[in-house]
């Protein structure tokens, strides 16, 4: 890979996260249930997709990105999860 390339790659990476992060804060309480679990299902799609690139990887740091991107997909759907439950807790009557 060349440089142009890898200086692409890191732009969309920062717009991304600029971007959802603009997102997830114009999402109103209401629908946050709602779209958690279905980002929840599509975190676990993101986790199937870098365990299989983590073992298509040759060079060393495709592996370790492929890794991290397992990891922090995992710790999305546990959290997403919880606070799934935990939002849902709040509307049972006691």
């Amino acid at each position: 890979m060349d440089f142009g390339n890898l200086i692409i790659l890191i732009y969309i990476f920062v717009l991304a996260i600029f971007i959802g992060f603009e997102l997830i804060n114009k999402v109103p309480p209401t629908l946050h249930t709602p779209l958690m679990s279905g980002s929840n299902a599509i975190s676990g799609i993101t986790i199937i997709g870098a365990i299989i690139s983590t073992g298509h990887g040759d060079i060393f740091l495709a592996k370790l990105f492929g890794f991290l991107a397992v990891i922090f997909a995992t710790i999305n759907v546990v959290g997403g999860y919880l606070v799934t439950d935990r939002m849902l807790k709040m509307f049972k009557k006691k």
